[in-house]
């Protein structure tokens, strides 16, 4: 392995475990994270980038975001609420004036990318992408056909 790709490879894994790490400490953006350490994968090791693609984190926070090219207003909303709750009581219970403009700075970052950077998506589109009850209704749904049975001579 070259040096360039022994690096890069390497800050996959940082970037990966921050990017999970992210999934319970709201102030880390999971989505962007695991992104990025997509990118340094698929630069790195194909093998890693195809093994990151099947993950559930992968499919759970990256999949919808590049299939419908951003995210609900509803889910915006969600993940602003959980993170200003969390930084609030982090304030609450870290009574020092540093840590205030911390939090605030993070807070103010946080609502800026998610008002004017991430696009907004709406609920119809994010209901057919999914596959949801507004993508079926009035639909027929589709039957796939079952694999043929072939028995053995």
């Amino acid at each position: 392995m070259k040096l360039k790709n022994a690096i890069l490879f390497g800050c996959a894994w940082v970037v990966l475990a921050l990017g999970v790490v992210g999934i319970f400490v709201p102030v880390l953006p999971t989505t962007p994270l695991v992104l990025l350490s997509a990118f340094l994968f698929a630069n790195s090791s194909p093998r890693y980038h195809k093994w990151l693609q099947g993950t559930k984190v992968y499919k759970s926070y990256v999949e919808p975001y590049r299939r419908r090219g951003g995210i609900t207003l509803k889910q915006k909303i969600r993940i602003l609420v959980i993170t200003y709750i969390a930084m609030g009581i982090s304030g609450f219970l870290v009574q020092k004036i540093y840590v205030w403009i911390i939090l605030g700075v993070c807070a103010a970052c946080q609502f800026y990318f998610m008002a004017l950077r991430v696009p907004t998506v709406p609920e119809e589109e994010d209901a057919e992408a999914d596959g949801g009850p507004k993508a079926l209704a009035g639909k027929a749904t589709p039957i796939k056909p079952a694999p043929p049975i072939i028995e053995p001579e």
